[in-house]
């Protein structure tokens, strides 16, 4: 049966299954300990209490107090790209956060491309926190159309930015790796020179510097991003799986699979002890597009065989990153989480969509 090629996109191990995994699999150095998915858990108590709304605090109030500390008013987060991956992943974790009321808005709603659509929806919901999960994120299509991944990805964030900022509310903005050339071989940190190689990276980078309009701004790059959700790598690796025996997979691009699910704690989890500017999140440890699928394929128990390939084999309209590991001590140390392995995480999600 022919082989079927397989190249990474932002945001699309191996036969020994599940029990101890090859040091190879990751970069060693990248590794460290981390809680279970209840991980963040400690900050959503803490935020409860905080606002006093949460059953941490009004478990401890007599009856008459812990209703009136009931009908304290939620604050409000406004969020985009309702119904992408990150999207749909904070619709899930919702009820973890009883301090806040979500409203959930995607293209329907509201078309954040236009100025007045946005002022008027912050002054209808009155957010304290935006969220932008929307984006142009189909990289190899935006080499033709840069000018509408520039108008999604960066004028529309600046829309957020300046509304959001005149309203008094914080904005959370969702970057990536390939906003980095991808040619240096070690961990990156927030200063790192960035220098894209595609148009949707140098779109998302000028988005970065629209949300920096809104000075409570909280600018979070991540990588390789899946879930149950949506067209992403784990999704297309266990269709393929299913439907062939072999198929060829780009082995000389780096970085790190983050869980969609994973990214939306950890959004939370700086919106509840906010510290502004860029950050670095994705999940711990690192792999190529080749062995994230080989990992796939062992987590769901698919007998199809993942064929090692070079970037040069795989030719696609836009350049991708050759090592864009995030560093990211930063984030961990600004806001209180312990990151998973990439592993850990994947396991979860294949779970799940095995279950469907």
């Amino acid at each position: 049966m022919a082989a079927n090629k397989a190249n990474g996109a932002a945001g699309t191990s191996g036969a020994t299954g599940r029990g101890e995994r090859p040091a190879s699999r990751s970069a060693g150095w990248l590794r460290s300990a981390c809680l279970p998915p209840s991980r963040l858990g400690h900050t959503s108590k803490l935020d409860g209490a905080r606002l006093g709304v949460g059953s941490t605090l009004a478990g401890t109030l007599s009856a008459p107090v812990a209703v009136r500390a009931a009908k304290v008013a939620k604050a409000t987060i406004l969020v985009t790209g309702g119904d992408g991956q990150l999207g749909r992943c904070l619709r899930e974790i919702e009820r973890q956060w009883a301090g806040y009321k979500f409203v959930f808005t995607d293209v329907g709603e509201l078309d954040i491309t236009d100025r007045a659509a946005v002022r008027a929806a912050v002054a209808e919901h009155k957010p304290a926190w935006v969220i932008n999960a929307a984006a142009y994120t189909a990289v190899d299509k935006a080499e033709g159309e840069e000018e509408l991944a520039r108008k999604i990805n960066a004028l529309a964030v600046e829309n957020l930015a300046l509304e959001s900022a005149a309203a008094g509310a914080g904005l959370v903005h969702i970057s990536t790796d390939y906003v980095f050339p991808g040619d240096d071989p070690h961990p990156l940190k927030e200063d790192a020179p960035t220098g894209p190689r595609s148009a949707y990276g140098r779109t998302k980078l000028e988005g970065e510097a629209k949300a920096a309009l809104n000075p409570r701004n909280i600018v979070i790059r991540t990588s390789w991003l899946y879930s149950i959700y949506g067209n992403n790598f784990v999704r297309t690796m266990l269709r393929l799986g299913v439907e062939k025996r072999q198929v060829e997979v780009v082995a000389d691009q780096w970085g790190s699979p983050t869980s969609a699910y994973d990214l939306a704690g950890a959004v939370m989890a700086a919106i509840a002890k906010p510290s502004y500017g860029i950050f670095h999140y994705c999940d711990k440890g690192a792999a190529t597009w080749a062995l994230f699928a080989e990992e796939i394929m062992a987590l769901a128990g698919l007998e199809c065989k993942v064929n090692h390939i070079t970037t040069a084999e795989s030719p696609a309209a836009a350049q991708r990153p050759a090592f864009s590991i995030l560093d990211t001590h930063r984030f961990e140390a600004a806001f209180g989480v312990r990151i998973p392995e990439w592993e850990m995480s994947l396991e979860e999600v294949v779970n799940k969509l095995k279950g469907e």
